[in-house]
């Protein structure tokens, strides 16, 4: 019984204590940042037709799924074309600032805000990716996710005790940005402390939360940062951190055990034909030749099927072992990069690789960041060319010598 007290008094100090997965994080973090980043680069020129005002399904359709589904977007908020187009290119700097993770306590939630916004705004399109960015979206909150391979971890390095005042000012732009939503009267109901279509909390009680939440942390690193405030709040942090990590981890392994277990049932999974009608499809064909090739390979195709299944079915049992996890996950990711290519899904594939990524060892990360780094310190600085020449031109050119007799002859 003692043994067990101890185990149990252990596990809860590392529970508190440590940050669990800051590198595996970091990469979900980087992942689903680029993979909504691309998307909407992508469909930049097209944004208006998917979302905005030229979209078949108009802000009076959307209407009226958001009164019973209760979802909440910020675009019907204001009608037309700059509160869109200002809510797009938002999403695109949120994007970028959690790829390279500058403040990512506050972009972490406008990317939230901006993925929700645009989804529910028409959930119509898309695939299965788009289902993954939106509820990891909101998973990343919660999560530490800054605390390596970030700006946010490199300006702590450099300024560490120093006043962040540059935080403190996105603090109070962003709390006089979330009064006027509440109460500015235009909201339609979306931040309301109740929402309109099912009795449970809007969206308001967690947005008003995370901000309090980030003005207290200022204010006890500000006046108590060596303190016992300072130790709760960092162990709270924590504690929420590892539990949204494992919040993810489930969340994969719920993905891939419901998928292959729904595709036993399936007839097609069942003769090994489901990957064959999808390389038929010109859809699912942007490289017609490869397609053609890899549909006209029978056998190839009945094993890849077969093998999906079974990856997936197995995936959520060889967590146990770490070296079957290892190597099914290699497989997994090299599966999302063949759907990439082959079937012209490189945003679905790469939500999923990203989300994978929890399930990574951290040897692997820190050798693949120690390689990473080595390039770049090999790598010419980018004014090391320019100071060269600046140089040169200070110190002038090299005088010229007559030449000697012997030269001459």
């Amino acid at each position: 019984m003692a043994a067990l007290g101890a185990a149990f008094a252990r596990g809860f100090a590392a529970f508190t204590g440590r940050v669990l997965g800051p590198y595996q994080a970091a990469v979900v973090r980087i992942g689903f940042g680029l993979a909504w980043l691309a998307f909407l680069l992508r469909e930049w020129p097209e944004r208006r037709v998917l979302y905005g005002d030229r979209s078949p399904w108009s802000l009076d359709l959307a209407g009226q799924l958001l009164a019973d589904n209760g979802a909440f977007t910020v675009l019907p908020w204001f009608g037309g074309r700059l509160w869109f187009e200002l809510v797009y290119h938002l999403a695109v700097l949120a994007a970028l600032s959690v790829v390279l993770g500058w403040r990512t306590r506050a972009s972490g939630v406008l990317f939230m805000v901006t993925v929700l916004s645009l989804q529910n705004r028409n959930v119509f399109v898309g695939d299965g990716g788009d289902n993954v960015l939106h509820v990891m979206a909101v998973y990343l909150v919660f999560t530490r996710c800054a605390a390596v391979w970030s700006l946010d971890a490199r300006r702590a390095r450099r300024a560490a005790g120093a006043r962040d005042r540059g935080g403190a000012a996105l603090w109070a732009v962003l709390g006089a940005a979330l009064t006027a939503a509440q109460f500015g009267g235009f909201s339609g109901g979306t931040l309301d402390w109740v929402s309109a279509a099912r009795p449970y909390p809007g969206f308001a009680p967690l947005l008003w939360g995370l901000w309090a939440v980030a003005g207290l942390w200022y204010a006890v690193n500000r006046w108590w940062p060596a303190g016992e405030p300072r130790a709760v709040l960092d162990a709270l942090a924590t504690m929420l951190h590892n539990c949204a990590l494992l919040v993810i981890a489930t969340e994969v392994v719920l993905i891939y055990s419901t998928a292959g277990w729904y595709k036993v049932q399936g007839s097609r999974w069942q003769d090994g034909t489901a990957l064959y009608y999808p390389l038929h499809l010109d859809y699912f064909a942007p490289w017609p030749w490869l397609s053609g090739l890899l549909g006209a390979a029978l056998l190839p195709v009945f094993l890849i099927t077969y093998g999906t299944v079974a990856v997936q079915v197995a995936f959520p049992f060889t967590l146990v072992d770490r070296r079957v996890k290892n190597v099914l996950l290699a497989v997994m990711m090299a599966e999302h990069a063949g759907i990439a290519v082959v079937l012209g899904l490189p945003i679905f594939s790469l939500a999923m690789i990203a989300a994978d990524a929890v399930f990574l060892p951290t040897t692997v990360l820190l050798r693949v960041g120690a390689t990473l780094s080595d390039l770049r310190t090999r790598l010419p600085a980018p004014g090391a060319g320019r100071s060269r020449l600046r140089q040169a031109a200070q110190v002038g050119p090299e005088p010229v010598r007559p030449p000697t007799l012997g030269r001459s002859v």
